[in-house]
């Protein structure tokens, strides 16, 4: 079984392509919606999604979220006696979104497609497929997620020849994209986007209004009572996208704060934000040689394009109200399943040609030659320009700067920067010369060739000799190399996961812990609760424990949808 996935920042989604078309499968809470958290327990058991989310608020030193933003770099984070990098903890929301899947189905899954950003870089990509193999999975392919969104939305089915963006802004990354479907190809035109912008950016204005106003050292807080901070944060968040004005009540310090925001206020102080919003979509439009009048659709997928601030500068930027009717959460991974349907050539679909485009520059770098002896280094030489079409292939000719030179050194960089101490070096080709060989006679072709995964292909054809040297961009910094892949996998496969059906009842007692300390005012009743709920997991009376349970999180979600004034 093939199925798709978005792996996300702040929820994780898993699915396929069925007999009625693209279905999302339920974890073991009954939500397709997996929150991408990871938590130890006191026994060093990973706990995967609700449960490690909710923990975070009573074990924040032995929990952890929003690791997508360090795919790609050699970050690691310390959960109790073990580090875990940002591949490590994806690579256990993957196994629990595998098991969500199997237990679904009851079919044995062997590959993936994996929605990641379209602004995802080299290293980031080559994270993304490592998680998959420390998952166990076969990652099949990497889908740009605005190219998801669009398939999600059906588009290939009913706007042959038009031209639309689809905006992706979701917890940790903003993406754009901005496409074209003509006689079953769906063509990317340009992509732009920003990898540190998401909902997150956004929460943590409110945040820093709240300690300004109320006066509250951040760093004074305890770990439980950032968390508690952060979890109401982010239900005022979600409540100005429907309210104007909010209060929240809340105890920090030993002190209860009571603070109001308006929604107009919330978008004055956003403001910053706002314009990094602006400045990907300007890029986009401009490198794809449109006017916004040019674009038939504007869709907005990813849970933070909810925001009203976001809807609006959106409509005035593009002139015309987005399409939103298919659920933001869930867009991304209903494209990855029509994807991974294309891909088993599912009949219920039409053949479709899906190209993508480079979404950064790549090239090397090179010394310039002033005259009269003079000559500076450091300088970027493109090879491929951002946002040309992919599968791709390109050469340019270089040189060696003096007689005798016994070697070129090819350092690769991508970047948008005429200079290369601004750009992310790749990695490096020697290109050995013959003794005595004149600059005239050290002419190297180089080739790069981009496929639609994002592997880089470096060839280096000497032209007097024709001896090739060749460099697959395996081994980027901050990215694991096979070996230690292999040690890693080692490491994980100590570590003890969860059992997929105990999952839903760990689930419900780190929410009644994390309420519990959230609300002085309903401790006892809360407290009644657990030790009830713990009496009857002893009694291992499946049927009643499930009854109980379901009334449980009925009632939590009830106080956790009220928690204003």
């Amino acid at each position: 079984m093939i199925i798709g996935i978005d792996l996300g920042t702040t929820h994780s989604l898993v699915g396929r392509f069925g007999k009625d078309g693209p279905e999302l499968f339920p974890n073991a809470q009954g939500e397709v919606l997996t929150p991408s958290a990871i938590s130890l327990d006191d026994q060093g058991n990973v706990l995967v999604g609700a449960a490690a989310r909710d923990r975070a608020m009573t074990h924040p030193e032995s929990s952890v979220s929003t690791f997508k933003r360090w795919m790609g770099t050699s970050r690691e984070t310390r959960l109790g006696s073990h580090g875990f990098r940002a591949e490590d903890l994806s690579a256990f929301v993957l196994k629990s979104l595998i098991a969500d899947a199997e237990a679904a189905t009851g079919e044995k899954v062997t590959e993936a497609i994996i929605s990641v950003p379209a602004y995802f870089g080299d290293a980031q990509r080559k994270a993304t497929r490592i998680a998959g193999e420390l998952a166990g999975i076969k990652v099949e392919r990497l889908l740009n997620e605005p190219t998801a969104a669009a398939l999600a939305y059906g588009l290939q089915e009913r706007m042959d020849g038009a031209t639309f963006i689809v905006l992706d802004l979701g917890g940790g990354t903003f993406d754009v994209s901005i496409l074209e479907i003509f006689d079953g190809v769906m063509q990317v035109h340009a992509s732009a986007g920003d990898n540190r912008l998401g909902g997150e950016d956004f929460l943590h204005v409110l945040i820093d209004l709240f300690v300004t106003e109320m006066k509250i050292d951040l760093n004074a807080l305890t770990r439980a009572e950032l968390a508690l901070l952060r979890t109401r944060m982010e239900q005022v968040k979600s409540a100005l996208s429907t309210k104007d004005r909010i209060t929240l009540d809340i105890d920090l310090q030993g002190k209860h704060h009571i603070w109001e925001i308006t929604e107009a206020r919330f978008q004055r102080s956003s403001e910053s934000l706002l314009q990094r919003v602006r400045a990907p979509i300007e890029r986009a439009i401009r490198d794809a040689k449109l006017s916004p009048s040019d674009l038939a659709e504007v869709i907005l997928v990813g849970g933070a394009s909810r925001m009203p601030i976001f809807t609006r500068l959106v409509a005035r930027m593009l002139g015309r109200l987005p399409l939103r009717h298919v659920h933001p959460d869930e867009a991304i991974a209903l494209g990855a399943c029509v994807a991974a349907g294309m891909k088993a050539r599912n009949e219920a679909l039409e053949e479709m040609v899906l190209t993508d485009v480079c979404p950064y520059t790549l090239g090397v770098g090179v010394s310039r030659d002033h005259g009269n002896g003079r000559r500076t280094e450091g300088h970027f030489s493109p090879i491929l320009e951002r946002n040309c079409t992919v599968p791709v292939s390109r050469s340019e000719s270089f040189n060696a700067i003096e007689d005798n030179q016994r070697e070129i050194l090819l350092e690769v960089y991508q970047g948008e920067s005429p200079r290369v101490s601004n750009n992310v070096l790749l990695g490096a080709l020697s290109v050995k010369l013959p003794p005595r060989t004149k600059v005239a006679d050290s002419v190297v072709d180089v080739r790069f060739t981009y496929d639609v995964n994002g592997v880089l292909q470096v060839e280096a054809k000497l032209l007097s000799t024709g001896n090739v040297e060749e460099l697959i961009l395996q081994n980027t910094p901050g990215v694991l190399n096979e070996d230690e892949v292999r040690a890693r996998l080692a490491e994980l496969a100590s570590i003890k996961v969860h059992p997929r059906e105990t999952q839903a009842n760990l689930a419900t007692i780190a929410r009644l812990e994390r309420v519990y300390e959230e609300r002085l005012d309903l401790r006892p009743m809360l407290d009644e609760w657990l030790s009830t709920f713990m009496a009857h997991l002893e009694s291992q009376d499946l049927a009643q424990i499930d009854r109980v349970r379901r009334e449980l999180d009925g009632a939590l979600a009830e106080i956790d949808t009220s928690p204003f004034a």
